[in-house]
């Protein structure tokens, strides 16, 4: 959850903005020199929100406006194409968004009180370590809802915020360049910011954009979304790419670079995991990346717990007689539960398929083989068993390889290990490179693919006061004209269109949130 102090330093600092503001204009002496102090920096104020407008862009945009006409014409024109497309496949996604959420949401109902009671430790563990693996267009089937401090963890607030404004700015700059190209006088550009969330603006001359006709506005209203998109797609190639970007100072392949262990992090401690270490195995699972580490922690969690192979002659020597007992979930321990080095492993002989032993674990695995049967084991002409750890409910016991230092042996849930553990793909070829550097363009880039394209998909919905609005308005203009000729039934065939929509994106967003801080 968002912490308390954060929550009253944003309130009380509004608080503070808008008193000051409100006092500043009710003073009779200071009334208009503050006026006009906020006229000439383009600063304006109101509850929650803060904007600046300035026209030193102006010149930069005239400039993009005029390059290349041809070029820009073509450019936009495809926009054009593309956000009349964007426009009703947003309704179709949004359709489908709420259709998975009702059905979703009926799913769980009758069964939320039996998952109470049978999987309280695996859904404690949901919600203790619950992260944003993506945002925004999630496989193209579902539009996540985001809430800072709920399901964005506040280490990413920075690349969440950062990632908002550059898409929003890219987002504005195709409108003003669009704007310039089809002539119409382009007043200044500025930034807001709402609450935390900060944004971007254009201001046109309201007159010129309702005197061109309406293709030329398409062209303008859709460039928003269509250099969303394309921002978005440029982010791709470069997440693509980055191994290729980056190989002069960073090689790939070789296992995952750990860059951060959490106070908290079980893998924290004298024969843990560091920053600078290269993870190369999780018990028998190669490690050449991230995607390698998540993949095996995944595969481990999903599968039974592996053995490993003893000798009978060691086994029976490290083994002491213990007490066995069975826990609550049915599985058996047998050593003390004050012992911090020996586990319960179980096994089976010729004679028995239930027998336990309470072993020194690091001993008993540093140098043994994996298996799943006494079988694997029988390579040798020596005796061999296959013991398994004994361990409650979804906990594993898990071999971690990062030479040249002794194996992290880690028991407990491997999505403990997968998220109190930050690696990156990428390591350094020099000590004086950074190992947060690649980690850094790799986040910012999906974070930049998932909001700007949430941002496109999102303007191009037909509803009021969002790019929809007026990209519906201007199309219904260019392609109704002649089928409905009052411009009164016109209007009112688009508002019935915009009430729907809005609609639509009303309850995605209601039953989003209810589903991300209720659940």
């Amino acid at each position: 959850m968002i912490p308390i102090p954060v929550v009253v330093c944003v309130l009380g600092g509004w608080c503070v903005i808008y008193l000051a503001d409100t006092l500043l204009r009710s003073s009779s002496s200071l009334k208009a020199s503050y006026e006009d102090w906020l006229m000439s920096y383009g600063l304006s104020f109101s509850p929650f929100h803060m904007r600046w407008q300035t026209a030193l862009f102006n010149r930069l945009f005239y400039s993009w406006g005029r390059w290349k006409p041809r070029f820009l014409y073509l450019w936009f024109s495809i926009g054009m194409v593309f956000g009349i497309v964007a426009m009703f496949g947003s309704v179709v996604l949004l359709g489908k968004t709420l259709m998975q959420t009702l059905t979703l949401m009926i799913a769980e109902a009758p069964t939320v009180q039996n998952d109470r009671v049978q999987n309280s430790n695996s859904a404690s563990l949901r919600s203790s370590l619950s992260s944003v693996d993506t945002i925004g267009l999630h496989s193209g089937k579902l539009l996540q809802k985001v809430v800072p401090g709920v399901n964005l963890p506040i280490s990413q607030l920075t690349y969440f915020f950062t990632a908002i404004l550059i898409s929003g700015v890219i987002h504005e700059v195709g409108h003003g360049v669009a704007a310039i190209r089809e002539q119409v006088r382009f007043n200044g550009f500025g930034i807001f910011i709402f609450i935390v969330y900060p944004g971007a603006f254009v201001d046109l001359f309201t007159t010129h954009l309702q005197l061109i006709s309406p293709v030329q506005q398409l062209r303008i209203f859709c460039a928003g979304v269509w250099h969303n998109f394309v921002l978005g797609v440029a982010s791709l190639i470069v997440l693509f790419l980055l191994p290729a970007i980056l190989f002069p100072f960073y090689y790939t392949g070789v296992g995952a670079l750990v860059t951060e262990v959490t106070e908290d992090s079980p893998a924290n401690g004298p024969r843990g995991l560091f920053v600078g270490d290269l993870v190369t195995n999780l018990q028998d699972c190669s490690v050449r990346g991230v995607e390698d580490w998540n993949s095996c922690l995944g595969e481990i969690s999903q599968k039974t717990q592996i053995g490993y192979c003893i000798n009978a002659a060691t086994l029976q020597q490290l083994s002491f007689p213990a007490r066995v007992y069975r826990r609550l979930d049915g599985t058996v321990e047998c050593c003390s539960n004050s012992s911090l080095t020996n586990i319960c492993f179980s096994y089976s002989n010729n004679l028995d398929s239930h027998l336990y032993a309470c072993l020194p674990a690091r001993k008993a695995i540093e140098a043994s083989q994996v298996c799943r049967t006494n079988m694997d084991c029988q390579k040798d002409f020596v005796p061999s068993l296959c013991v398994t750890p004994s361990l409650e409910n979804q906990t594993r016991l898990i071999r971690v390889k990062h030479p040249p230092h002794v194996d992290m042996l880690f028991v407990g849930h491997p999505m403990h290990l997968q998220y109190t553990v930050s690696l990156s793909s990428f390591v350094p070829r020099h000590n004086f490179l950074s190992v947060d550097l690649p980690v850094v363009i790799e986040t910012m880039c999906k974070y930049l693919i998932s909001l700007s394209g949430a941002l496109a998909v999102i303007n191009a919905v037909p509803c009021f006061a969002l790019d929809g609005q007026w990209i519906l308005n201007s199309f219904l203009e260019a392609t109704l004209a002649s089928l409905i000729v009052e411009k009164q039934n016109r209007d009112l065939v688009g508002f019935l269109i915009l009430l729907g929509g809005s609609a639509l994106l009303a309850a995605n967003v209601a039953l989003g949130l209810w589903l991300v801080t209720a659940r």
